[in-house]
């Protein structure tokens, strides 16, 4: 009874919490990937583009539940989330048109396009502070959980209960749904392959008459999509922060690059690999060390860090990996 009791603390406080935001991660590093592997640089403004697009979101659910429409137990913003893609694509879009397309034209270097992605960062966040504001933004509806600690309590006869909210449940099943679909439009559709084939080689699909132009504005229409959803997820599961978007920059490029940059599997992975690093690091296994060794009770809290340290996890792990395997767990390209 204890060895279970400890399995679903285990699950409530570590198991499902990483899940979700290693699904969370896994979206957004796709975003970076992308970029990095069909357009060649990394984008620092990724994070505050999934603000962008979740900050539209908001805005359109907001609406939706001042004029009543609603999804039943499930959150109004998903009845939002293509408005937010919408408004995301057009500001990405807009933005490669004014500032990203000169600089393509030049054949500047990478590293002045990550610059340049560092001033778009600034410009972008500025905007979501000033049209949103920079305080925390509730707007979940709906049901809460899909079970609660009561009644897996009344259901098991645990002492501990798991408590499965919706926000964990929908980012869990939307990921599956919407990686499974950006895997089949690269690998199945006309447009995918010509985009895979751009990034292989640049001259060679230019020489089988792609058209550079087209396979770019794809890519940004894609990159709007993962992280507007990505964005959303994680303002439901957590809360809407601008401040909060903006580190996430850090976890999701170690993502990226931990599973290896411009590999969109190892962006997966590499979410999931940060994600439950940060989780069980900073969780405090008291309870479960209690119910697991009961002669044993320990007086601390065992956490090995606090919380307030969790992006400095994704930190040492994105500079473990630079040292010792630059290209990433799934060979991408060398940093």
């Amino acid at each position: 009874m204890d060895f279970l009791n400890a399995f679903v603390a285990l699950s409530n406080f570590v198991l499902i919490p990483a899940i979700a935001y290693g699904s969370q991660l896994a979206l957004g590093a796709l975003g970076v990937t992308l970029i990095y592997g069909i357009l060649r640089f990394s984008n620092f403004a990724h994070g505050d583009t999934m603000a962008f697009g979740a900050m539209v979101t908001i805005l359109i659910t907001w609406w939706m539940q001042s004029v009543g429409i609603s999804l039943g137990p499930l959150p109004t913003a998903l009845l939002a989330l293509p408005f937010g893609i919408l408004g995301c694509m057009a500001l990405l879009l807009f933005t490669d048109r004014v500032v990203y397309k000169f600089y393509r034209v030049q054949k500047a270097k990478p590293v002045i396009l990550v610059i340049v992605s560092m001033g778009v960062m600034f410009i972008m966040n500025g905007l979501v502070r000033f049209v949103i504001g920079p305080d925390d933004q509730r707007f979940a509806d709906g049901e809460r959980f899909i079970i609660s600690a009561r009644t897996f309590r009344e259901m098991t006869g645990l002492s501990e209960g798991l408590a499965f909210r919706t926000s964990q449940g929908i980012t869990i099943v939307t990921a599956v749904v919407v990686v499974a679909a950006l895997f089949w439009f690269l690998n199945k559709t006309r447009t995918g392959k010509s985009m895979r084939a751009y990034s292989d080689n640049e001259d060679l699909a230019l020489l089988s008459g792609i058209n550079p132009e087209r396979v770019v504005m794809y890519t940004w229409m894609l990159v709007a999509g993962l992280a507007t959803i990505a964005g959303v997820l994680y303002g439901l599961d957590k809360s809407f922060k601008p401040f909060t978007y903006f580190q996430l920059l850090l976890p999701i490029f170690a993502a990226a690059i931990v599973g290896g940059l411009g590999n969109p599997v190892g962006a997966i992975a590499g979410g999931f690999v940060i994600a439950f690093s940060e989780v069980m690091i900073t969780y405090a296994w008291k309870k479960v060390a209690g119910y697991l060794i009961p002669a044993w009770e320990p007086e601390g809290l065992v956490q090995l860090l606090s919380t307030d340290y969790k992006f400095a996890v994704s930190f040492v792990i994105l500079l473990i990996v630079l040292l010792f395997k630059p290209t990433g767990l799934f060979k991408g390209k060398a940093v």
